[in-house]
């Protein structure tokens, strides 16, 4: 019996109402949980046919029970330690609170954890308490362009989407979705323009209006997100790369060493306790936007430019500033 929007609470509800004991019926049944009899019935159907559960109907009693009294509803067979593991990623999941991703994948979770042993859930209940993901300032998605972008990249569907550069006039565009990526509380789209005859990055938050068409594409079998977006500290990326060596005084340098801000990064120690950061990169916005986030100590020794533009930068905000 094919049952593909079951409610699986309230299949629960109903489980535990059969142990305990009570010969609950589809009336009262459907009384405590506000639904109809007739959704009841249903739910005990699939309980005695898809799920093989030992209910069956007493005349006398006029209600269900268990012909097999230490019956209890499948659950998954899981680690603690796994559990632990699966009810982080659920906390984390709310830094993707602002799209339709969340509510998919919070329905999961919850799916998963109505059939894992009551012992397990209780032991694991402390995580909501001592478990925090601190989510970036994000953009807004509309949700019904999420759903429609999703829908064109899973079908590999064309897209006419009406996108706006900040400052810009809206331009419309036809668009083969190859890819969506998250970055600093944005989610992009890379997909192959029609207009521009190239692959692009298109903000989310930016399209006002998109279709899904009904043409087809295919993915190039060379095509690579990773590949695609080369050795980035970002998502805005250039057409080449360029050599970075960035010093940083003994005051801030422990911070630097302590992560990974590149994955080709190397690190000199110096005497005085200071640092110099080297890597190639082909996003050199996201390097100075990046070195304007730390303020006093740091120095762009490499290119020579880039270290120019900081400077005339930073005059701008003191005029600013008076």
């Amino acid at each position: 019996m094919k049952k593909s929007r079951m409610y699986l609470p309230r299949i629960v509800f109903i489980d535990e109402e059969i142990r305990k004991g009570i010969y609950p019926n589809c009336s009262s049944l459907a009384k405590k949980y506000e639904v109809s009899p007739k959704t009841i019935q249903r739910d005990i159907d699939y309980l005695k046919y898809s799920m093989d559960a030992p209910v069956e109907y007493d005349n006398a009693r006029r209600g269900f029970y268990y012909t097999e009294p230490n019956y209890h509803l499948p659950s998954i067979d899981i680690k603690e330690s796994d559990f632990f593991a699966i009810c982080i990623a659920e906390k984390a999941l709310e830094q993707y609170k602002n799209t339709q991703i969340y509510d998919k994948l919070q329905g999961i979770f919850d799916k998963i954890k109505l059939f894992l042993p009551d012992e397990i859930r209780v032991k694991t209940s402390w995580i909501d308490n001592r478990f925090t993901f601190m989510q970036e300032s994000h953009t807004i998605i509309n949700p019904d362009i999420w759903e429609k972008i999703s829908l064109g990249l899973r079908h590999q569907k064309k897209i006419n989407i009406l996108h706006k550069k900040a400052g810009s006039e809206p331009v419309r565009r036809f668009v083969n979705p190859y890819h969506l990526a998250s970055f600093r509380g944005e989610w992009y789209l890379i997909a192959w323009c029609h207009k521009r005859r190239t692959i692009l990055k298109f903000a989310i938050s930016r399209i006002l209006q998109a279709d899904v068409t009904e043409e087809s594409f295919v993915i190039p079998e060379d095509f690579d997100f990773d590949t695609f977006l080369g050795p980035s500290m970002g998502i805005v990326t250039e057409n080449r790369e360029y050599p970075v060596k960035i010093k940083f005084t003994s005051a801030i340098s422990h911070y630097i060493t302590e992560r990974m801000w590149h994955p080709d990064q190397l690190i000199k120690k110096n005497k005085d306790g200071s640092i110099i950061l080297s890597f190639k990169t082909n996003s050199l916005f996201e390097v100075k936007r990046w070195v304007l986030s730390w303020g006093p100590g740091t120095e762009i020794l490499s290119p020579a430019f880039l270290a120019e533009e900081v400077k005339k930068d930073l005059e701008e905000m003191m005029g600013e500033y008076g």
